[in-house]
């Protein structure tokens, strides 16, 4: 029970972290989306491989 309650926080603060910047700025995001709308496929495959090995480094550094 205490894993499926650790991952239902860990995916509540994914959302909360994800969801703040539209609730804060959504004039700014609109701008930032339309930019991400124009870059090239390759650039947001790598940008997300990136963002992928990050957080996997992130958990296994947070698991010790």
């Amino acid at each position: 029970w205490f894993c499926m309650q650790f991952f239902l926080c860990v995916i509540g603060m994914v959302l909360f972290i994800e969801g703040f910047p539209y609730a804060a700025f959504p004039a700014k995001m609109q701008h930032w989306i339309q930019k991400v709308l124009e870059m090239p496929p390759g650039a947001l495959r790598g940008f997300g491989l990136v963002m992928m090995l990050s957080g996997l480094l992130l958990v296994y550094i947070g698991r010790g």
